[in-house]
């Protein structure tokens, strides 16, 4: 075969594609509104990039070490990576059946029964807006101080942030973000592919670097690092070691991120399921041995570690490890991974928000529902998301038990989104059709076991840290949750204006009488193929 006649046969399988995904999207009720420039590996690459794991678990280390230390660093890792890959897989299987942006509440919606999908949807939607933009909100939080950490261990410890300093930071880092995702969407799909390549060589390099550089003094024999637990916050063993979960569940979190580029990406109805599923797995195995470096090289004075003055445990390892030189030379990767975790993590959240608007249930839809006509990208849904991240920023104000609440409040939002339309597929009264990715007889056992995870940790992440706390330490996630959840229910419920009276859930963007300027799409994307065919048969030389 020629180069031109694989040009040629290449072309034409890009086209097949385009079209299939045009007329699934199509019999999904949407028009297609994005450019499909995400490939496989892109695709892979937002959840892949979202998870980050080694700055993920920096910024998260606190809530593991003070709850059963090395061993559950280790231990807890491994029990809670299997129970997301479950949750994980449940979500493939409909993301392969429709993959939209919408995804949660449009699946929701569509296998629940007649009386109470229109709720429940309206439900998921505000669970996964509220649950993605405490996402954003937690991630580019963690950045900020991992920023004045860094800022720390440069000045040789004689500097320490103040919350105001770190709020001027955040608000900064998530200003770029949004800045950065009106790009374009090729720009935005090619960076994807940069930040599976940084985060891999990064986690690699402490894995392989951290055990080599540590002194001996800070060095764990293997039955420290897999068997030693210090309990510091009070609650049992038993309860502080489920507690130390939220470092795996929040690291290892919002993989719904490929289901909402569902409609930019290429062969969504494969691509997506397979990304999310690669992406669990690949973070759940390459986490795991993080931990269990960080347990052998992390000495044994926990309390040092998590009063240290730097104000990041990660980043005071690292400083007894590799010196201040080393570390700060480590560290800039940590933050620049972490950075486009935040740029990765506004990109979904805005989809989200387009489609949740697209739908009408947002307030000021008609304004957020609007496409740019530069970047063909929704800006509005980017500074909405970012605005109201930047809002939670300040609960900082408000001491740090109630700033660190953002990252269960992500937790919990996003598995209340997760849980319902899993759950709906086998309670609701509906005739689901599996896509290409398919678990078979299995699909049930792993959603129950999925659902129960999903609750039980729900509620547990709701507890304070400790159980001896004040107003100061209480858990502000409820606050937050409930309160959103409570005023989407009000304004639903609302006398007249309420979503009762207009929700119906997704709006169908393609009318039935569409169906022959869709054709008419489809029919000339197949012309275009067959062009191809024959030019690539013309020039082949005699």
């Amino acid at each position: 075969m020629s180069d031109l006649e694989a040009k040629g046969h290449a072309g034409g399988r890009r086209a097949d594609i385009a079209v299939a995904d045009e007329e699934l999207l199509a019999s999904l009720g949407y028009k297609q509104e994005f450019k499909r420039e995400f490939t496989g590996l892109e695709t892979f690459g937002i959840a892949f990039s979202i998870i980050g794991l080694l700055p993920s678990i920096a910024s998260v280390l606190s809530d593991s070490i003070p709850n059963g230390g090395a061993a559950a660093m280790v231990w807890g890792w491994a029990v809670a990576s299997f129970f997301i890959l479950l949750v994980g897989m449940s979500m493939a299987e409909l993301a392969s059946a429709a993959p939209t942006s919408g995804g949660l509440y449009f699946w929701t919606h569509s296998l629940s029964s007649p009386r109470w999908r229109n709720l429940l949807a309206w439900i998921v939607g505000y669970a996964n807006t509220i649950g993605s933009i405490a996402s954003i909100a937690s991630i580019d939080w963690g950045c900020a101080v991992q920023i004045m950490a860094a800022a720390s261990i440069g000045s040789n410890e004689s500097f320490s942030a103040t919350s105001g300093q770190t709020f001027a930071v955040y608000t900064a880092i998530v200003l770029s973000h949004a800045i950065i995702c009106c790009l374009g969407t090729k720009v935005l799909a090619r960076l994807q592919t940069l930040y599976v390549v940084l985060n891999v060589l990064l986690c690699l390099a402490v894995i392989i670097a951290l055990p080599a550089a540590t002194p001996s003094e800070y060095r764990n024999s293997a039955a420290y690092a897999f068997g030693n637990f210090d309990n510091m916050n009070g609650w049992t063993n038993g309860y502080a070691f489920i507690l130390s979960f939220l470092a795996p569940l929040w690291t290892i979190c919002s993989f719904d991120s490929s289901v909402h580029i569902s409609e930019e990406a290429s062969n969504a109805a494969v691509a997506v399921p397979w990304a999310i599923v690669y992406a669990i797995g690949i973070a759940g195995v390459l986490g795991w041995a993080i931990n269990v470096a960080l347990a052998f090289c992390m000495g044994t004075d926990l309390d040092a570690i998590m009063g240290s003055s730097v104000g990041q445990p990660m980043a005071q390892i690292f400083f007894n490890s590799f010196g201040q030189k080393g570390t700060l030379a480590i560290w800039a990767f940590v933050v620049l991974v972490q950075y486009m975790m935040g740029s990765s993590m506004v990109l979904a959240a805005s989809r989200q928000s387009f489609a949740f608007a697209r739908d009408g249930a947002l307030p000021f839809s008609s304004w957020l529902y609007r496409m740019n006509g530069f970047t063909g990208t929704p800006v509005n849904t980017v500074w909405f998301t970012c605005g109201f991240s930047i809002l939670l920023g300040l609960l900082a104000f408000a001491g740090a038990q109630a700033i660190n609440a953002i990252f269960s409040l992500s937790v919990v939002a996003l598995y209340v989104a997760y849980a319902i339309p899993i759950a709906a597929r086998f309670l609701g009264k509906n005739d689901f059709a599996p896509g290409p990715f398919n678990l078979g007889r299995f699909s049930g056992p792993v959603a129950f076991l999925a659902v129960a995870w999903m609750t039980f940790m729900g509620i547990v992440f709701l507890f304070p840290t400790s159980p001896q706390t004040d107003t100061a330490d209480m858990n502000y996630a409820i606050v937050v949750l409930g309160g959103v959840l409570v005023l989407s229910l009000v304004w639903y419920y609302f006398p007249k204006y309420g979503g009762v009276h207009w929700f119906t859930g997704p709006v169908h963007t393609v009318e039935k009488t569409a169906a022959n300027s869709r054709r008419g799409s489809v029919d000339s994307m197949r012309k275009q193929r067959e062009q191809e065919k024959q030019f690539s048969v013309s020039e082949e030389p005699l």
